[in-house]
């Protein structure tokens, strides 16, 4: 057959070059490789996976005494004795712990969980937990990480004692005034006990941290730090930003319930019975020992009703953000905190998302190195005079033009797919759910790649029109399309829709869906094939028609 005569002798002719088909063959894989190595952790990844906060998190939680059955179990069951159970106000109101005889504790669990919770359920910010200091310190000093967001052992101790009200028992009761001579062992024993790093009290004894100031947190007030990079400012900017806005959106509310709920207590209606400004039977009636605590206590109960109806647009006696703007609180929309974890593997970084990005990139573009190779094999032929016998013997002109392009495809066809096994083999990428439809996007890329090759080589006419011709639509296209630079997602969204002009476009979209998606759409995938198909043959109509052989 005519047709498989001439191509043979043209795959000859390719493949005695052995050299330059190394090299064919070789380039995308070196490019790959350079690039994989060279870009940084981030690249390839998604906007909302590069928007993350790491963090370190060595909070050691709220003593065991924090909640209100424990306290009595362990430690207060003899004030149960007292009468009406009013005695545990009684002797504890004046300390300042009445507070945390409440009837439902908040949190029952760590703040730092709070925070972490609140982290993850913000928009577009993926959590990832650092496991010890010295790593966290390393990936900050290397560069790798902006900034750590550390949350240090106290954390949770200094945000429960966060508070509009006044400092508690130490405002009350000094040991100055107890123990007025300096260094005195009682003295310094009793303020042993409400330290913060001593378990055997509730700290909720010692209150009164005020973290806001001007520009938002006092984030060392809470035992929390930023570890920045001061190479990466802006960055360390953000995270920092962040850290104010889930600080703020835990503290306050907790601030603002505590405080709002003082109203209902005992301790609060004996101040307002010591206000002047109060008219005298007002004032009789909340000093008279013999109106029934419950009659003021339902006083209280009234402001406090009024000021919530006053403000109705919140709830002041929530304890969470969501609660205290009356929003529905998130049932875990986020995708939960990751522990830190090396991209990829080794000194390639085999494995890391990259080179699902990489390889189709490269593929793509040196797929249509094959306008140099198609355009030589015409010109050449041409100039040699080869193609004027070839017409003057009794063969086609489509045979003869098939004759040629079927070696060339041949050899995009073996380089696509050579690619895709060098990436699998070197690079451990992912041929996704559907390894399939590869070899179909393989086989459009290389048709309209030999369409866009039959184009030039008819317009060209001599060797270095071709080289001059085919290196610049290759490189241009390689750039417009986003195939130069690795991942089309870089480019600005208009420039993404412009660059579908570009066959490239089509056929990295239809890698991007089945290399990165984990649910491809194959109806994208399909359209991609089929617009790079129609390319492909109305090039191959369009060079039909300004082809000459002679």
């Amino acid at each position: 057959m005519v047709i498989w005569a001439l191509a043979k002798k043209d795959l000859r002719l390719i493949l005695r070059d052995a050299r330059a088909l190394i090299i064919l063959l070789a380039m995308p894989v070196v490019f790959i490789l350079v690039l994989g190595v060279s870009l940084g952790e981030g690249f390839g990844q998604k906007p909302a996976d590069r928007l993350r906060v790491s963090v370190l998190n060595l909070d050691e939680g709220l003593p065991r005494h924090f909640d209100r059955p424990a306290m009595l179990r362990e430690g207060m069951a003899w004030f149960a004795a007292l009468p009406n159970g009013q005695g545990a106000a009684a002797v504890l109101g004046p300390c300042g712990v009445a507070g945390t005889l409440a009837p439902a504790w908040f949190p029952r669990d760590s703040w730092s969980a709070l925070i972490l919770r609140d982290l993850d359920e913000t928009a577009d910010i993926r959590v990832e937990l650092i496991p010890t200091r010295a790593e966290a310190e390393q990936l900050v000093s290397s560069g790798r990480r902006p900034a750590v967001l550390v949350l240090g052992k106290h954390f949770s101790r200094r945000v429960a004692r966060c508070s509009f009200l006044a400092g508690g028992w130490q405002d009350t009761y000094t040991l100055a005034s107890a123990f007025p001579r300096p260094g005195n062992p009682a003295a310094l024993a009793c303020l042993g006990l409400f330290d913060e790093r001593q378990t055997g009290l509730p700290l909720y004894l010692f209150d009164g941290i005020n973290p806001f100031f001007r520009d938002g947190v006092k984030l060392e007030l809470l035992d929390v730090e930023v570890m920045r990079d001061p190479t990466q400012q802006t960055a360390a900017a953000i995270i920092d930003q962040v850290a104010q806005g889930t600080c703020m959106r835990i503290v306050m509310p907790w601030m603002i319930g505590r405080a709002f709920e003082k109203i209902g207590d005992r301790a609060f209606l004996e101040l307002l019975g010591k206000e002047e400004q109060l008219p005298t039977p007002v004032r009789l009636f909340l000093t008279n020992p013999l109106v029934p605590s419950q009659q003021k206590r339902q006083l209280s109960i009234g402001l406090q009703n009024s000021l919530q109806n006053l403000f109705s647009k919140y709830n002041l006696t929530a304890k969470t953000w969501a609660a205290l703007t009356k929003e529905s609180e998130h049932a875990g929309g986020g995708p939960g905190a990751t522990p830190y974890r090396e991209e990829g593997t080794g000194w390639l970084k085999r494995g890391a998302i990259r080179y699902q990005l990489l390889v189709p990139s490269y593929l793509v573009m040196f797929a249509f190195f094959l306008i140099l190779t198609v355009g030589w094999l015409f010109v050449s032929e041409r100039r040699q005079g080869t193609m004027k016998r070839l017409r003057a013997a009794p063969v086609r002109r489509g045979a003869i033009v098939i004759g040629k392009l079927i070696p060339c495809l041949i050899v995009s066809l073996f380089q696509g797919f050579f690619v895709l096994l060098a990436g699998r083999a070197l690079f451990a990428m992912s041929w996704g759910p559907h390894p399939g439809w590869l070899a179909l996007v393989v086989a459009a890329t290389s048709l309209a790649a030999m369409g866009l090759a039959l184009l030039v080589a008819a317009i060209a006419r001599t060797e270095t029109q071709v080289a001059i011709y085919g290196t610049l639509l290759v490189l241009v296209l390689a750039a417009l399309s986003g195939a130069l630079m690795g991942d089309r997602a870089l480019m600005p969204e208009q420039m993404q829709t412009l660059s579908r002009i570009t066959p490239h476009a089509w056929a990295l979209d239809a890698y991007r869906q089945l290399l990165t998606n984990p649910t491809p759409n194959l109806a994208t995938v399909a359209v991609a094939c089929a617009v790079l198909t129609g390319f492909g043959i109305a090039s191959l109509g369009v060079a039909w028609w300004r082809l000459r052989l002679e």
